[in-house]
């Protein structure tokens, strides 16, 4: 097995360091930490897709206004997993698995560069995107972009617990060190993504936090991605408890848990740089 960690996707809103904690202009740095997971049997898995191609050919058919102006996505195709993965000299074929977060437009928008992968989140983020209730859910889930694929399985919380988390194992036509772990909060549905590893776990977290220092023994997190956070969440006890008790895992040094998120650069330099193959 070899992960990969891959940035696909730029958002440069204003705020700078009151956003990311280290820009020195005006504009931040925000990113879409993905995995390639390359796999001896089950072939090529995407951990999130962040911005697909299309995405950046036509982001105002695909991408919402708001989001847009306020994020300030940057369209750069070179970021897309479809563009990295030709670079690697794969096919978007070899690609047959993509396990998600949630289905926000800015995780979700290179499926349909993958149109013969097995998708795989939790059951309740499709229920809730296929309803798109309210102006929130309208904006974050973008039917443009995942409409036309096949191939969906959704999963329900069972299963043996993970550090005292709920789970979801044995997803259908992966291997068994990948799992589902739903950390409701953010949208109903969403979920972290666990890859056991001969060096470890390794947790990919999505939105479940924004920030690394929210992940410290003295927890903190800037201004503008707590702002962030309070405004696009579906359950804020949820969210805060599963923070809390993530915040525990990250700072038990016992556990040998790696813990990410999607949109921190500086955690995505570190792992990047520290990128192995794993026997």
């Amino acid at each position: 097995m070899r992960i990969h960690h891959l940035n696909c996707g730029c958002m440069c809103p204003l705020g700078g360091k009151l956003y990311d904690g280290f820009s020195k202009g005006a504009h931040a740095h925000l990113i879409c930490h993905c995995l390639l997971v390359e796999t001896d049997q089950h072939g090529l898995v995407l951990v999130d897709t962040g911005f697909g191609l299309e995405d950046m050919a036509e982001p105002s058919h695909r991408l919402p206004w708001f989001f847009r102006a306020m994020n300030n996505i940057q369209y750069r195709k070179e970021l897309t997993a479809a563009y990295q993965l030709a670079a690697l000299g794969f096919t978007p074929g070899d690609v047959r698995h993509i396990v998600l977060t949630h289905l926000d437009f800015d995780h979700a928008g290179g499926l349909s560069d993958f149109p013969n992968a097995q998708v795989h989140l939790m059951q309740t983020e499709i229920d809730t995107a296929s309803d798109r209730r309210g102006w929130l859910a309208r904006e974050r889930y973008r039917p443009g972009q995942w409409g036309a694929i096949s191939g969906w399985h959704g999963y329900q919380p069972r299963g043996e617990a993970w550090f005292g988390f709920e789970s979801v194992r044995e997803l259908k036509g992966l291997p068994p060190e990948i799992l589902l772990i739903p950390l409701r909060g953010h949208t109903q549905g969403h979920a972290g993504v666990a890859i056991d590893t001969p060096g470890g776990w390794l947790l990919h977290g999505g939105d479940a936090w924004f920030f690394r220092e929210e992940m410290a023994p003295t927890y903190h997190c800037t201004p503008g991605l707590r702002f962030y956070q309070t405004m696009m969440q579906e359950d804020k006890d949820a969210r805060l408890n599963n923070q809390r008790r993530l915040r525990a895992l990250a700072t038990d040094a016992n556990a040998g848990v790696t813990l990410f998120c999607s949109h921190d650069a500086k955690e995505f330099e570190r792992l990047k740089a520290g990128e192995t193959r794993l026997a």
